[in-house]
């Protein structure tokens, strides 16, 4: 059966399945809630979600690439449909971006339907636990400011340390 919420019918396939039993067995429901909004919000943004019944190979490598780019700033918006709806998404559920656009009916019932709670305090202890062990994969991304504002300590690498630092003869 069909699940529609807000108007945005979910993918009833053995991918979307597949991808939700996934995020409840290994995530927590903050997790899970919030990778169903972003694709809510991002299909009211958007009004289509294009990997309609069936994914090519071509079609998990965009999946792919709008999940690994959808916290980096300045990129998504300028690629393919997919990856913007995922950013948009994203910067909806977490910053509000774009929230004056939605029908106030429409956002009530995507948060009734997966409620936020307490968003803002357990998404970036998520991001944190999620992070702390890995640094340098935040670099370039949003992910650093989570860990510069949690982790004492923690300094985020520039360009210009790259640079500086590279392994070319002087």
């Amino acid at each position: 059966m069909t699940d529609t919420i807000a108007g945005v019918e979910i993918p009833d396939t053995t991918a979307v399945a597949e991808a939700t039993d996934f995020l409840r067995e290994r995530t927590n429901p903050l997790i899970c809630h919030h990778s169903r909004r972003v694709f809510l919000f991002g299909s009211l943004n958007a009004r289509k979600f294009l990997l309609d019944r069936g994914f090519s190979e071509g079609a998990a490598e965009l999946v792919w690439r709008a999940i690994a780019l959808h916290t980096t700033p300045g990129i998504p918006g300028r690629m393919e449909p997919e990856v913007a709806v995922t950013n948009y998404g994203g910067l909806t559920d977490a910053i509000g971006c774009r929230l004056d656009r939605l029908d106030g009916d429409r956002l009530d019932e995507i948060v009734t339907a997966r409620p936020r709670d307490d968003f803002e305090k357990e998404f970036l202890q998520a991001f944190v636990d999620g992070l702390k062990d890995r640094p340098d994969t935040t670099y370039g991304t949003v992910n650093a400011d989570v860990l510069e504002h949690f982790v004492t300590g923690f300094g985020r690498g520039s360009l210009v340390e790259r640079v500086l630092g590279a392994p070319w003869p002087r």
